[in-house]
């Protein structure tokens, strides 16, 4: 499955989905450099026993941000995202078929992350827009331009596991609460080997995307969250190709 869905998304760029689907997609992102992704890369400091998440683009990252629509139906989801080849159960869901990305995510409709106050002004439901962090398991899916989504689940089912820090949907989706940095044209965000089952030697890519949310995903058949864009890819297919590389 993983093969196909790698396939998929490396003609992403070149093939739209044929179905029409409305989107609240920003037109300027198509063409912004702050969206091309120049270099991926995960440096695990066996010191501090850290993995740093690094994306850097041809302009300035993070300087585009989705405009709020008002509402969290079909609200905008933009983000930088690292495919890898870690299993779910590397990083707190049950074990499912999938790929499990890190996600660097902005969205301003809504905040996804309860435990944590990103701008610490004691509110902790109105962050949404701050860069933050998503662990989540892609699947292939035709309903949307992008060819995949976040996986979900039934709510009913007591078997899923998720993490303690989960955002509270049907989703695999975590909010684990690491700190992004962004300075000039580098993304960042510092992962706790521990956080990802002291795992310190996988596989990875670099994405910048367009996601939405659809909160009546059950009853027009979409996604709940899906890939509506993708504005490029560090390899170029999406074949994996970088490895973790050590300091210290």
């Amino acid at each position: 499955m993983k093969k196909k869905l790698l396939l998929l998304f490396s003609i992403l760029m070149f093939v739209s989905c044929k179905a029409q689907v409305k989107t609240n997609e920003d037109p300027s992102f198509k063409s912004s450099d702050d969206l091309k992704i120049t270099t991926a890369t995960v440096t695990y400091d066996k010191d501090l026993e850290h993995h740093i998440f690094e994306i850097k683009v041809k302009g300035k990252a993070g300087e585009n941000k989705p405009v709020a629509i008002g509402n969290v139906n079909g609200a905008p989801v933009l983000g930088y995202v690292f495919p890898t080849n870690l299993k779910s159960t590397d990083v707190g869901f049950s074990k499912t078929e999938g790929i499990v990305a890190l996600a660097l995510t902005s969205h301003p409709d809504f905040d996804d992350t309860p435990l944590w106050d990103e701008d610490f002004d004691f509110n902790y439901a109105n962050d949404g827009v701050i860069w933050h962090p998503h662990w989540v398991v892609l699947i292939k899916d035709k309903r949307v331009p992008g060819g995949l989504s976040v996986k979900t689940f039934d709510a009913k089912d007591k078997s899923i596991k998720l993490p303690a820090t989960n955002p509270g949907m049907p989703m695999y989706m975590d909010s684990p609460g690491y700190n992004v940095i962004i300075r000039g044209n580098s993304i960042k965000t510092v992962v706790p080997k521990f956080r990802i089952n002291n795992v310190t030697d996988f596989s990875f890519d670099g994405v910048a995307a367009y996601m939405q949310v659809n909160t009546e995903w059950k009853e027009k058949d979409m996604p709940m969250l899906g890939v509506y864009a993708v504005y490029s890819i560090a390899s170029g297919d999406l074949s994996l190709p970088y490895k973790v590389k050590n300091i210290n």
